[in-house]
């Protein structure tokens, strides 16, 4: 690999909204930065459901003070798209996409070396805002890796007139279940507890209610999924292992961050089952000197305790300690 060019004042792994926050932030404290992203400008946003609605207003998705502009009560998917990628190009920040990050080394001259697929960076610091939305939480039942199987959901016109289930209860199943069914698919959720989610949108949560109540959507509670195969699934339910036909099956099982490429890096977890990363909250400092964490990966399996509208404030509290140890 190339020699690193340049000694960065900070590297930011993480293109979403909480590595565009940090970019900002490093702007205007004069830091010699650059974002990496692996995919595109905001990947994880881009890969949720075409027709997602957020929970949050508008405003607590904002960054930096910059208006976001909606013509929903909620924004869309495409309206933050279009909000994060104006902000990317008019403040003119300094990202790579499309280049993933191996590891983060510490080296004897105490400075950070960032290994990617493509060369080799240095820096006195690093942000890592890496989100949660890679690694889905995998059932491991037979049948699991067949070709009709999805982790991730994008548009329910191709799973039109198909036999699917929805495996899960959380708002990405809802979701699902409900824009699915809305274009003639024939869906049936299975859900491991005796309800659909709390946290499930407080406007959905009636709607896929009425359907499972009228039996529009069928709905197999306190049962879990056992077996995927070719033309049917197995299902364990409170009367019995059930047989069923079926086309598709949509596991919205949640995901969970990279927790290798944390543990690579030095960063201790807490082996308390939660896997939260170990840092200092009042400057986001982890355990490895000169590294830190912004955004959802500070809750390690939590994934519902940090969103965009509360973990905004890490790109600030960072940038500031950054700039008092210099």
């Amino acid at each position: 690999m190339p020699t690193p060019e340049k000694i960065y004042d900070l590297i930011i792994i993480g293109g979403g909204p909480i590595g565009i926050a940090c970019g900002l932030e490093a702007e205007k404290k004069q830091l010699n930065y650059l974002i990496i992203e692996k995919g595109c400008l905001v990947n994880s946003l881009y890969n949720y459901p075409t027709n997602m609605t957020f929970f949050s207003t508008s405003e607590k998705l904002e960054l930096d003070n910059i208006p976001f502009i909606s013509n929903n009560p909620k924004p869309k998917k495409a309206e933050a798209l279009e909000y994060y990628r104006r902000i990317t190009t008019s403040n003119r920040l300094n990202m790579n996409l499309f280049e993933k990050v191996d590891f983060v080394e510490k080296k004897d001259d105490n400075l950070l070396e960032i290994t990617t697929e493509k060369t080799i960076y240095q820096s006195r610091n690093v942000v890592i805002a890496t989100g949660f939305y890679d690694i889905p939480n995998y059932l491991n039942i037979p049948g699991e890796d067949l070709p009709k199987v999805y982790h991730y959901y994008g548009d329910p016109h191709f799973y039109a007139t198909r036999k699917t289930v929805v495996v899960g209860a959380s708002n990405s199943a809802v979701d699902a279940a409900l824009e699915i069914y809305r274009k003639g698919g024939d869906v049936t959720m299975i859900v491991r507890k005796p309800e659909i989610g709390r946290r499930v949108k407080y406007w959905v949560r009636p709607d896929i209610d009425n359907r499972i109540n009228e039996g529009s959507i069928k709905a197999h509670f306190n049962a879990k999924l056992s077996e995927i195969r070719e033309n049917e699934v197995i299902i364990e339910t409170p009367q019995g292992r059930q047989s069923m036909e079926n086309d598709f099956v949509l596991l919205m099982t949640g995901y969970r961050p990279n927790f290798n490429f944390l543990e690579k890096t030095g960063i201790r977890l807490s082996d308390d089952g939660r896997e939260i990363p170990h840092y200092d909250p009042q400057t986001m400092e982890t355990n490895v000197p000169n590294v830190y964490l912004a955004g959802v990966i500070c809750g390690g399996v939590e994934t519902h305790k940090w969103f965009i509208e509360n973990s905004r404030i890490h790109a600030k509290i960072i940038m500031d300690n950054i700039v008092t140890k210099s």
